[in-house]
């Protein structure tokens, strides 16, 4: 077992508009993360997981996902599941959970 505290989190700013804070298990086959979208993330353009497979958690407010050129409304306590290779991007103002299976790296989160 591994308990990690918010105070050994991570902050890592996205965007001027988003921020995720980090809890480093050391377990490469899966991670987590808290974050918060204030506006358009990307702020330009759309993004993509090449391997991690990203469960989403919307812990408070309401976010517009548009994913493959559908727009999803989000509220609180809502779940999605966005595979990899899935192209999108969040517009709104909420907190979020993210669960990565691989555990996520920078270098598979490609803006497009």
């Amino acid at each position: 077992m591994k308990i990690i505290r918010k105070s050994e989190s991570e902050k890592y700013p996205a965007a001027d508009t988003a921020a995720v804070w980090e809890y480093k298990m050391d377990d490469k086959s899966v991670n987590a993360s808290v974050g918060i979208i204030n506006g358009r993330y990307p702020e330009e353009g759309q993004v993509v997981n090449k391997v991690c497979k990203e469960l989403v958690h919307i812990m408070s407010g309401k976010v517009k996902l548009v994913l493959g050129g559908k727009d999803y409304i989000l509220k609180e306590d809502d779940q999605v599941m966005i595979e990899p290779g899935e192209v999108y991007y969040w517009e709104g103002k909420c907190e979020l959970m993210l669960i990565n299976v691989p555990a996520w790296y920078a270098k598979q989160h490609k803006f497009v």
